[in-house]
């Protein structure tokens, strides 16, 4: 299996309101997130890739319009975004776009982080 890896940022901020007051993420925080989208194939392309890393700039620029600093919780509706919520969604929008994906990473920090990975 052949796995390839692209990784994206972006700042935004959110809150969670639905966890207890004295809960720290229950206030307005933000993080400098870090998107890592994998994608796995059998076998490669005729160009020798599993996909060309530039055939992935559509999702640097639905990062960089829709969530770079923005606040999460006005761009989603909901005050449940979490980095778990944040990997499945871009996992989702990947999928449609390009088949070989086969998992999505969200960091919060360099040392927490949300995987989906059906």
């Amino acid at each position: 299996m052949y796995r390839i890896t692209k990784e994206f940022h972006l700042s935004a901020s959110h809150q969670l309101d639905h966890l207890p007051a004295d809960h720290q993420c229950a206030r307005l925080h933000g993080h400098n997130y870090i998107v890592v989208v994998e994608l796995a194939a059998e076998s490669l392309n005729d160009d020798g890739f599993v996909r060309d890393y530039h055939d992935l700039s559509p999702l640097k620029r639905y990062i960089d319009e829709t969530f770079d600093h923005r606040h999460l919780n006005d761009v989603f509706g909901h005050s449940k975004v979490t980095s778990e919520f944040l990997a499945r969604h871009f996992y989702d929008w990947c999928k449609q776009r390009f088949p070989e994906t086969s998992s999505v990473r969200v960091s919060e920090t360099p040392k927490t982080w949300a995987e989906y990975r059906p």
